[in-house]
């Protein structure tokens, strides 16, 4: 039986990257993500894929469950906000 911190730090595990939702519909919304860093996106995607192999391997279920639930869900904001990027010609 898991103790209480595990228990609370599974949940949050879960809930965490559900915090991505909000951003991935405020940008469909405004057909936008031009106020959004391309440089943060990519780093943070490419921080998730590379910790990716780690939590996947790994005997915490806290650890695992979070990555795999981020990997997917920032991959949702990553694919979103490209999709909804500007070009430069576009602009004027």
């Amino acid at each position: 039986m898991q103790n209480l911190t595990d228990t609370i730090g599974l949940i949050a595990a879960i809930v965490l990257p559900f915090w991505n939702i909000p951003l991935i519909i405020k940008i469909i919304k405004r057909k936008s993500s031009e106020d959004i860093s391309l440089a943060w996106v990519i780093g943070v995607w490419v921080c998730i894929v590379l910790m990716a192999p780690s939590g996947f391997r790994s005997s915490d279920i806290v650890w695992r469950t979070f990555n795999i639930i981020n990997l997917i869900l920032f991959g949702a904001v990553f694919v979103t906000v490209l999709k909804y990027r500007k070009g430069k010609s576009q602009n004027g």
